[in-house]
């Protein structure tokens, strides 16, 4: 028996990404040791778990796992390690699985859902982005924007139900569900809403308001 080799701490942005998520992973990421999901295949069968699900679970580990990404500005972070953990049945809502432990104690937890979705877990599932590859680009874009942004403003509640959005395109990278990012002739918004629907809890919706780009600072990729 041959020992495993070592996993390397320089990840590589997967393919499908924008050259800029793809930098942001490569250059602010790391990757770190998970647990290799393929040994759990046949228990996880014999537990009445679908095929399909253990190897929607083995693609995700395959493609994120172990992936350790700098803080979102929301979300108290978002998840602290990519990992995969076991498919679970919801009625109602089919399977999905952890996408990753939280950073702090949090009244929610990261999933990926039946339709490959990327949300919270909280009073309700929340679908925040269509898969994890638009999570990452926000992550990236937010990185970017703090970065080149002439002004940063946040605002919070009816504010953000008040926004002037005309004249504003979304952002087709970051695959937006209920969060969104959306953007301007100089200026780039992020609205997240997903705790707002999640919680239950129309305080905590909040948007990011990035001022002062020039035209390449609002793609950078």
């Amino acid at each position: 028996m041959t020992a495993e080799s070592p996993v390397s701490p320089i990840p590589v942005g997967p393919a499908g990404l924008s050259s800029r998520a793809r930098r942001f992973v490569e250059v602010a990421g790391i990757r770190v040791p998970v647990q290799d999901v393929r040994r759990h295949r046949d228990a996880r069968i014999g537990h009445g778990i679908p095929a399909a699900e253990v190897d929607r679970v083995t693609a995700f580990q395959d493609r994120w796992g172990g992936l350790v990404l700098p803080p979102a500005p929301f979300y108290e972070g978002g998840p602290r390690i990519l990992d995969a953990g076991c498919p679970e049945w919801v009625p109602g809502r089919g399977w999905s699985f952890e996408a990753g432990d939280c950073r702090v104690s949090m009244a929610y937890g990261f999933r990926i859902g039946a339709d490959g979705a990327f949300g919270i877990d909280a009073y309700h599932w929340t679908p925040l982005h269509a898969d994890m590859d638009g999570w990452v680009e926000s992550l990236a874009l937010a990185d970017h924007a703090r970065r080149w942004a002439g002004t940063v403003t946040r605002i919070k509640g009816k504010e953000v139900e008040d926004l002037d959005l005309g004249g504003f395109k979304p952002v087709p990278e970051e695959r937006g569900a209920t969060d969104n990012w959306w953007r301007g002739e100089d200026s780039l918004i992020a609205v997240y809403r997903g705790e707002a629907v999640g919680l239950e809890a129309p305080q905590c919706l909040e948007a990011h308001i990035y001022g002062g780009l020039d035209e390449w600072s609002l793609h950078g990729g």
